[in-house]
């Protein structure tokens, strides 16, 4: 992990070759910086809330665990299938552009929602196809503000680890407060009151990303390449995959989290709202669980930022998740209270905390910038490969084996899942940072990328 103290970050400062400490003493500007971590707040708490509301608002007019969980694989599939094909887009329309426009539509459709259902027009399949929308142009939108972080970390001349840190830590949060004031909202006022305020912090985010990154380089299309065509797309998205795909970490990252963010989407989308219906008392209980988990995620990210770099990277991302997943399904199965769940949120919560900010720091470090948009962009889909059968599947399987019996299942596989960076020599890598072409140990200066291999066939993010 790269402390502040004269390391350039890799693909930045090509023309003078400056390092972080360099750049901070020449005028920072961390107005940038600040926009995107407030607007990227605004855009998750709106997420949190969509995970707090939609899945009421589904079993609420359903009455159905099956019904709504294909609601949630109806808003995760079109994620994989944008995250796929959007890295190159991202760059050729521009960061700052996609940002805004992935904000306004997914704030136009969740507030179709409520609109639709009050007026006696919302079928179950028009439900569907509205969080697919939304489902559709979050991707882009998240990408293209993450990959963002280490141009704008050097402006404000703060070290990238920090940055990192600070982007996750602000992202958790905005994800606690989010599921608070979603619980509580709920409880108080109804579902579809939720989705009218979610539509707002997607506006509100649109607004800061206008606003304030204008003029900024790296936010802006990227014209000097060659005319945009279908063979210069198609060859823009097979360097990002044949990147991640050559990455040995990199891509053991991709498989890991690609079936953890499946269980916690089972977890997220049905196991907790049906376990707060039955045995907790309803959504308020259910938001609680989730702001405390992301408090303690927040405080586990501030606490990593400050003093991550003194210890190995793969011991504390190994103990982080095995803290992280496994033990919530295992507690909720034994008990009908609150108190263990809350105290089990707590501990969890801080090991989830370490992890992205580790995730990202890898990512920044091995991936120029030229190629961070397509990368992401791969990355992404793959992580999110398995997440729209997590609440699909989970919903089926509570309707046939029961809840405890599947929260049960959901744990055991999730535990074994978080073994493998104790088990695979490819995540020694993360005590190793590579080169950005991922052919061996960092360097400085600015980095110049292997050339992409014939096709073979992310930041990785909790």
């Amino acid at each position: 992990m790269n402390a502040p103290g004269g390391k350039t970050v890799a693909g930045e400062g090509a023309a003078g070759g400056k390092t972080i400490a360099e750049e901070g003493t020449a005028g920072a500007d961390k107005k940038p910086l600040f926009t995107v971590l407030t607007a990227n707040a605004v855009s998750i708490a709106g997420n949190s809330l969509t995970l707090i509301g939609v899945p009421w608002f589904a079993l609420e007019t359903t009455g159905s665990p099956g019904k709504a969980g294909f609601v949630a694989f109806c808003a995760a599939l079109p994620v994989v299938l944008s995250a796929i094909a959007g890295g190159p887009v991202v760059d050729r329309i521009g960061r700052r552009r996609v940002s805004i426009a992935s904000d306004l539509v997914c704030g136009l459709a969740l507030a179709a929602i409520p609109l639709l259902h009050h007026a006696g027009l919302l079928s179950y399949g028009l439900l569907c196809a509205l969080m697919a929308v939304n489902g559709l142009f979050h991707a882009p939108g998240e990408t293209a503000r993450h990959v963002l972080v280490p141009d704008l970390a050097a402006r404000a001349g703060t070290s990238l680890t920090r940055a990192a840190s600070l982007y996750d830590a602000v992202s958790r949060g905005a994800r606690m407060g989010g599921a608070a004031f979603g619980g509580v909202l709920v409880a108080l006022v109804g579902a579809d009151t939720v989705l009218y305020v979610d539509a707002a912090t997607f506006a509100v985010s649109a607004a800061l990303v206008t606003a304030g990154l204008r003029g900024i380089a790296t936010a802006e299309p990227h014209r000097d390449g060659p005319p945009l065509s279908a063979a210069r797309y198609r060859a823009d998205l097979r360097e990002g995959y044949a990147y991640l795909f050559r990455d040995r970490l990199m891509l053991g990252i991709m498989l890991m989290v690609m079936l953890t963010n499946g269980l916690s989407l089972s977890w997220s989308s049905v196991l907790l709202p049906l376990h707060a219906r039955e045995h907790l008392g309803g959504p308020a209980a259910q938001g609680l669980l989730v702001a405390v988990f992301a408090g303690c995620a927040l405080g586990g990210a501030l606490l990593y930022g400050a003093v991550g770099h003194r210890f190995p990277r793969r011991g504390v991302f190994t103990a982080g998740f095995l803290v992280t997943g496994a033990p919530m399904f295992l507690v909720a199965a034994a008990t009908g209270t609150a108190a263990p769940l809350l105290l089990t949120a707590v501990v969890s919560g801080l090991g989830a905390g370490v992890l992205n900010p580790i995730l990202t720091t890898v990512m920044y470090e091995r991936v120029p910038e030229e190629l961070r948009s397509r990368v992401a962009g791969a990355s992404t889909a793959g992580v999110l490969m398995a997440t729209p059968l997590g609440g699909l599947v989970t919903g089926l399987l509570v309707e046939r084996a029961g809840l405890t019996a599947t929260l049960l299942t959901v744990g055991g596989l999730y535990f074994l899942v978080t073994l493998a960076p104790a088990v695979f020599p490819a995540w020694r890598g993360l005590d190793a940072p590579a080169a950005p072409d991922g052919t061996g140990p960092s360097r400085t200066g600015p980095a110049t990328p292997a050339p992409a291999p014939a096709p073979a066939g992310s930041p990785p993010r909790r």
